[in-house]
């Protein structure tokens, strides 16, 4: 359904000549030199077009995989003002909106979706794009301002939410402020395949507990869901997926990941490098999903992690970031798209 078309370099400008010429002939000699540097510059523009910087789109290959995957923190979508928190602006919807019909994603895990007339705003908005995504669920937690939740092109097989989970750390019991959502779909006949979305700790601070420590039991409490799914069955074709506001290499993360033949697999998306990247350029690859305006920084904090059943059929070729010049209108992270062939290919 989509096309690769990779962005190229903006070339730069010749540098204008500054001349100073003494003579009787200087004004003439001064304006052959105008003329013929205008010409260069001509001929420059012929052989080197100026190109506008486009979106990412689906990095192009053989065949197309049997469905995509997506996650994107939709940044406060909001229809009507709830405590602390404002509406997202109308052009922030529609943005948000253009951005999962271009990524051509058949099931995308969102995050900060205010409530369920949210959710519907959006999947009415990515309907009248043209990409409509029929099947829709919420996950709501101990923080009712912001919710997980889940669009898909596939029916929904299976629902199971988990709303009130807690913990214990330094002697209290904590609530997990976000619900998780776990759904099950089938995108052929084929193939079954369950969807875990977490919206994890922020990194704001609480004055009760350390927030590192908070998000890395949370993980841990996610952790135990992937690890009841792959107990029941070894070749589970399991995504666990969302934002998790931490970077690889934090307790967190490395909780979450655990070991051994139940390890989940980071996809690790990165912008589209085009064709015959090298290896040292494929680790050197940007990965970045998040801003942070306050210390203007930009950090990996999401995630698409499968398991190792479901990496057999995972297309790294298919594995991106949706990169758009003006990606922020529609939030303070960016969206992420991992694809898939069917078994039976």
């Amino acid at each position: 359904r989509c096309s690769m078309q990779q962005p190229q370099p903006r070339p730069t400008s010749a540098p204008h000549a500054s001349v100073r010429i003494v003579g009787a002939h200087a004004l003439a000699v001064h304006r052959l030199v105008r003329v013929a540097l205008a010409g260069l510059l001509a001929l420059a523009d012929i052989a080197i077009p100026r190109l506008q910087a486009e979106p990412s789109q689906p990095p192009a290959s053989p065949s197309a995989p049997a469905f995509r995957v997506a996650t994107f923190n939709v940044e406060n979508y909001l229809v009507r003002a709830a405590p602390g928190r404002k509406p997202k602006p109308e052009s922030s919807r529609e943005h948000v909106a253009r951005l999962i019909v271009e990524s051509c994603a058949d099931v995308i895990a969102l995050q900060e979706v205010g409530d369920a007339d949210a959710l519907r705003d959006l999947q009415r908005r990515v309907g009248d794009l043209g990409s409509p995504l029929p099947h829709a669920e919420i996950a709501r937690g101990h923080d009712t301002n912001i919710c997980v939740a889940v669009l898909s092109r596939f029916p929904f097989l299976q629902r199971r939410h988990h709303t009130n989970e807690a913990f214990l750390l330094d002697g209290r019991r904590l609530r997990s402020s976000r619900a998780f959502a776990e759904v099950s779909f089938a995108p052929t006949p084929a193939h079954r395949v369950t969807l875990l979305v977490a919206h994890l700790k922020s990194k704001r601070a609480v004055g009760w507990a350390a927030e590192s420590e908070m998000r890395e039991q949370e993980a841990l409490l996610l952790r135990e869901k992937a690890d009841a799914l792959l107990r029941a069955d070894p070749d589970a074709n399991l995504v666990v997926c969302g934002d998790f506001n931490d970077t690889p290499d934090s307790p967190a993360l490395r909780a979450l990941a655990g070991r051994g033949p139940m390890a989940l697999i980071d996809t690790r998306p990165a912008e589209p490098m085009g064709g015959g990247a090298s290896s040292l350029a494929a680790k050197r690859s940007i990965t970045w999903t998040h801003h942070f305006a306050r210390e203007d920084a930009y950090t990996r904090i999401d995630y698409i992690l499968v398991s190792r059943g479901l990496a057999r059929e995972w297309r790294r070729e298919d594995t991106w970031i949706h990169a758009t010049p003006d990606w922020g209108l529609a939030s303070d992270h960016r969206l992420l798209v991992v694809g898939f062939d069917s078994p039976d290919r």
